[in-house]
């Protein structure tokens, strides 16, 4: 039998799962308020009206989701010297070498904590941007510069979280036996062995 870590709770896992299905539908009638290419994305949320009504709630669910991640998950997506040394050899890590990963990674390593802070970013941008576009409750306090502009910073921060989701979704496919992490919450010993040894050790010690 494979020998499997445990590497998310089942709690994380859900808070996970309703983070990236509340970031897809704001993607989703977002693009149909961008663009009448995408008007019929709007119907995802059950019309153009619903869209409007629905989107920024499902953005405030988003960010209390997130933030419950980031409470938790914060500190080990600290940046150290060891994330340097991955990424000045990220192209060894893209061909699946074996140099990269004798370096002591610990539970993310240095494109996964990247990928944390883009996105917290982002989100952020989002919420602060979002407030004065928000018509039925605070868009009458801006004035209308502001909310043009507030609109501009508000696409261009969806933009970057898309793209933060898309590498996310991508390399989570391309290292085999990542997916089973979010879906069962354990991997297997191998792959923590090979892909964050660090961790892999604290948690054999942990259970010492």
């Amino acid at each position: 039998m494979t020998a499997l870590v445990q590497r998310y709770r089942a709690a994380d896992r859900i808070n996970h799962w309703v983070v990236a299905a509340c970031f897809v539908l704001l993607t989703l009638s977002g693009l149909a308020f961008f663009h009448p290419l995408f008007f019929p994305l709007s119907f995802v949320l059950g019309g153009p009206v619903w869209s409007r009504i629905l989107h920024p709630f499902i953005g405030i669910v988003l960010v209390l989701c997130f933030a419950g991640l980031a409470l938790r998950f914060w500190r080990e997506n600290l940046l150290k010297p060891v994330d340097i040394q991955w990424i000045k050899r990220i192209r060894e890590v893209i061909n699946n070498e074996e140099g990269p990963h004798h370096l002591p990674v610990g539970k993310y390593n240095a494109g996964q904590k990247l990928m944390f802070w883009a996105m917290a970013i982002a989100i952020v941008v989002l919420l602060i941007s979002g407030i004065p576009i928000w018509r039925a409750y605070f868009a009458h306090f801006f004035w209308l510069g502001l909310t043009r502009f507030a609109f501009v910073v508000h696409m261009l921060a969806a933009i970057g979280g898309i793209l933060a989701l898309i590498a996310h979704v991508y390399s989570s496919i391309w290292i085999k036996g990542t997916t089973r992490a979010m879906t069962r919450g354990t991997v297997t010993a191998a792959w923590a062995q090979h892909h964050h040894p660090a961790w892999y050790r604290q948690m054999m010690h942990k259970d010492d």
